[in-house]
């Protein structure tokens, strides 16, 4: 039986180590947290899953969360004018439906099901010297550990990271009590508010350790006005904090969150990281080689909401590669291949997150104009957060986007 060790307990690490646990591997898995102290915690991420990445949790009968998620049907995108006023407004629907599950709840229960099943559950903060013992007695040693001096390990790939510095600042806060949305209520829906040269605000439905809820999370250029969330220690502080904002910045918003309340003490969480790309290959003092996983390689901004997302596809694509690998060792040339094979989808998300996250060019305001009058427009941008390999087809290349605007209007 092959001896996988996976350090890191987010969605990629613990999604690997229970399919691996299913297929007969023995896995240990490394945390530096109980089941108990997650959950009781501080929220961790912003987290809207899209049906390509659900369904990696349903092949693998993890989905135990899907019938008490609030499911989101769709996506809505409003750009604010100079005065506050929303000049451009719609809601594209989705093909298949997204959801979000506080990762608190999500990874706690993962955890419990991992040592439930018999694998072994190490609570311990792991460091380079510890991946070094470990790596002489694995077949594999998994890096899904995304912070600390792990990742140090992994060298930034300049070629791939355009961005050396933070292009956000980020502040969430999960709610109750926020209003529906006054525009197609009969459905759920993510909706994402454009304020040119200031940020972005990001409304999405959730569930909670307490419940249903609401995440506002606030992506705030650096320097600028929604860059105040910086040494905010108390949660009622942050969150008159994003309510002002609202009020300023995106009043139709503000509408609806007169009456909210926290979720809990620790549903407030701010911070800021420069995207990047790091070399998939952690190289250990004795020699040995380990293999990064999910944010650990592939760090992008929250801006496209494709952070768990990507986690979940990676680490269906790495359990695959592992499988398929059989008996032979994870040297180096598989691990490449293996990090290669999921790059050939990241590197879209990539490309669509760092192009968000720049003054948008005079077509893509085009496009987003013109899918408040064409649905299928607005449809096709929604179902793009499932699949951002469509952006290619239409959206970067001005010739492009005008041939696809004129097909769809003359339709």
């Amino acid at each position: 039986m092959r001896k996988i060790l996976i350090v890191g307990a987010g969605q990629s690490g613990l999604q690997i180590a229970l399919g691996l646990q299913s297929k007969g591997y023995e896995v240990t898995l490394m945390s530096n947290r109980t089941a108990d102290e997650i959950r009781s915690g501080r929220v961790m991420s912003t987290q809207v899953m899209f049906h390509t990445a659900l369904q990696h949790e349903r092949d693998l009968e993890l989905n135990f969360w899907e019938s008490q998620a609030p499911d989101i049907e769709g996506v809505g995108v409003s750009v604010a004018g100079p005065d506050s006023a929303r000049v451009i407004d719609w809601v594209g629907r989705l093909d298949g439906r997204a959801q979000s599950v506080d990762q608190r709840v999500k990874m706690a229960g993962w955890m419990e099901t991992f040592a439930r099943r018999g694998g072994q559950l190490v609570i311990h903060g792991a460091a380079v010297s510890d991946l070094d013992y470990f790596s002489r007695t694995y077949d594999l040693v998994l890096v899904a550990a995304g912070k600390g001096e792990l990742v140090s390990m992994f060298a930034r790939d300049a070629e791939r990271s355009p961005y050396d510095a933070p292009q956000r600042a980020l502040a969430v806060a999960y709610v109750h009590g926020l209003g529906p949305r006054p525009e197609h209520p009969e459905f759920d829906a993510v909706r994402c508010n454009l304020v040119p040269g200031v940020g972005e605000l990001f409304v999405m439905p959730t569930l909670t350790t307490s419940g249903r809820a609401d995440i506002l999370f606030w992506e705030g250029v650096p320097g600028g006005p929604l860059d105040v969330f910086q040494g905010v220690q108390d949660p009622g502080e942050h969150l008159a904090l994003t309510l002002g904002l609202l009020e300023k910045f995106v009043p139709w918003e503000y509408a609806r969150a007169t009456r909210v309340e926290l979720t809990d003490a620790g549903g407030t969480l701010s911070g800021r990281y420069a995207p990047t790309v790091r070399k998939p290959i952690g190289r250990l003092p004795s020699g040995g080689l380990v293999l990064g996983v999910g944010d650990v390689v592939v760090a992008n901004d929250p801006v496209t909401g494709q952070g768990s997302n990507s986690a979940a596809k990676c680490a269906a694509s790495y359990l695959a590669s592992i499988v398929a690998h059989g008996d032979r060792p994870f040297d180096e040339e598989w691990m490449q291949g293996a990090f290669d094979r999921y790059w050939d989808t990241a590197r879209h998300v990539t490309k669509w997150t760092n192009a968000m996250l720049g003054v948008p060019p005079e077509h893509v305001l085009g496009l987003l104009g013109a899918a408040g009058g064409i649905q299928a427009v607005a449809d096709r941008f929604a179902n793009g957060f499932n699949d951002p390999a469509d952006f290619e087809k239409y959206f970067y290349d001005a010739g492009l986007t005008e041939k696809y605007l004129t097909e769809v209007a003359a339709a």
